[in-house]
């Protein structure tokens, strides 16, 4: 049985420490997926405590055939879909003006940072898939368990996704100018 087995079946048998131990190694991996879903820090950290809080509440229903992490991020996303609201501003729509500096910063910053792009032109479906993949280096089998679809459609959506990361870095940045305003 390995470490995280008995972490679980004695948070199973009410203990708090076993839990806590048992989450620690996912604490900070789950905080950074969920500020990628969330509109500010308190909220990804408030996604944060409503996911280890209802790990913990649901503890009893973890099935062991799937990994741990995998049970966890399937939290963690439903907690974030709660939090998010219609008045979230994203990052396109913080202009509409071309001159306006902000929007200049934000297009530099997007050519920096491949996430926020990312964020930007993929679905959350996608987006989430890549994440786990690249970041959390999670396997196709997990990530199609954490979104409850197809190992198929993950792997399709996972090659879509690069697709559009790859055009999207290879685009000049006059045409991400057009794409932002067009």
């Amino acid at each position: 049985m390995s470490s995280e087995t008995a972490l679980i079946e004695a948070a199973r048998k009410g203990s708090a420490a076993a839990f806590s131990d048992l989450v620690s190694a996912y604490r900070e991996g789950l905080l950074r997926f969920l500020l990628t879903r969330s509109a500010s820090y308190a909220d990804a950290e408030d996604a944060l405590q409503d996911t280890l809080i209802n790990a913990y509440r649901y503890l009893h229903s973890y099935n062991a055939q799937w990994r741990f992490s995998t049970w966890l991020y399937r939290i963690a996303i439903n907690n974030a879909a709660k939090l998010k609201t219609a008045d979230t501003v994203e990052l396109g729509d913080l202009s509409d003006e071309e001159n306006d500096p902000l929007s200049h910063c934000i297009q530099h910053q997007d050519r920096q940072n491949l996430w926020l792009s990312a964020r930007r032109r993929l679905s959350d479906e996608v987006y989430t898939a890549m994440w786990l993949r690249y970041v959390e280096d999670m396997s196709v089998n997990d990530i199609a368990a954490v979104l409850e679809r197809s190992v198929s459609w993950t792997k399709v959506n996972l090659m879509r996704g690069r697709k559009t990361l790859e055009a999207e870095l290879a685009a000049p940045a006059t045409d991400e100018k057009s794409k932002a305003y067009g």
